[in-house]
């Protein structure tokens, strides 16, 4: 069964965009009466039919709706530093959105070497890979943040920092993350967080953390963290 995004879904029928319409009729070469999932990106599943194969403004007739479709009972925020190839970035959000992530935000650190990032890619990558893993809540990207104003932002939940630098005690995620709870992960650009940032971080409350023993690329250590959470609360 296929799954497309309808955000704007309102009632007991709903028609595709030219582009989705265009896929569901001319590629996949489904037809009247075949079975589709909408998800709004709001946290609800709908089952259908299509009515009208217009391969320009498919209808699909809604027959059910799934609110709050695997709702998960934790919430995970991860601040990541954007990177030199754009592509390892867009890597990262993609696969955290198919384990399961409720907020990305790019983090500009001292080490970052290229801040910026594509957003209307990076949130076409979220929705792509929220339909491929049937998840019905999209991932909110956040605008690009400076290090210093995200960390003194009003954050709930368990904060951590995770880095690579041993002058400062780490604890596995597992030591200090409770089952079930909310929790903001800061993960540092290719050169690591400073000193001077790591201080700061804890000094706001972020626990400082290590992801294993190995040294990660930015993005791996982005997903080990996503990962760990998850299956903490398996």
């Amino acid at each position: 069964m296929q799954i497309f995004y309808a955000p704007d879904i309102n009632g007991i029928s709903y028609t595709l965009d030219e582009k989705e319409s265009k896929h569901l009729i001319r590629v996949l070469r489904m037809v009247k009466g075949s079975c589709v999932k909408l998800i709004d990106g709001k946290g609800n599943l709908f089952e259908g039919f299509i009515s009208e194969p217009d391969q320009n403004k498919c209808i699909i007739e809604i027959t059910r709706e799934i609110k709050d479709f695997e709702k998960r009972n934790y919430r995970l925020h991860i601040a990541i530093s954007p990177l030199k190839n754009p592509e390892r970035f867009e890597w990262f959000v993609e696969k955290s959105v198919e384990i399961g992530i409720d907020e990305i935000t790019p983090l500009i650190c001292k080490n970052t070497e290229k801040p910026g990032i594509k957003s209307e890619r990076v949130n076409n990558i979220i929705i792509s890979a929220m339909k491929q893993s049937l998840k019905a809540k999209k991932t909110l990207l956040n605008e690009t943040s400076s290090f210093k104003d995200f960390i003194n932002k009003n954050l709930e939940g368990t904060k951590m920092i995770a880095h690579c630098d041993d002058f400062n005690f780490r604890k596995k995620i597992s030591d200090i993350y409770s089952k079930k709870t909310d929790s903001i992960i800061l993960i540092g650009p290719e050169g690591d967080f400073s000193r001077e940032e790591i201080d700061t971080a804890v000094k706001k409350g972020f626990l400082p953390v290590h992801l294993g023993t190995s040294r990660l690329r930015t993005e791996t250590a982005g997903i080990a963290a996503c990962h760990s959470i998850y299956f903490i609360n398996q």
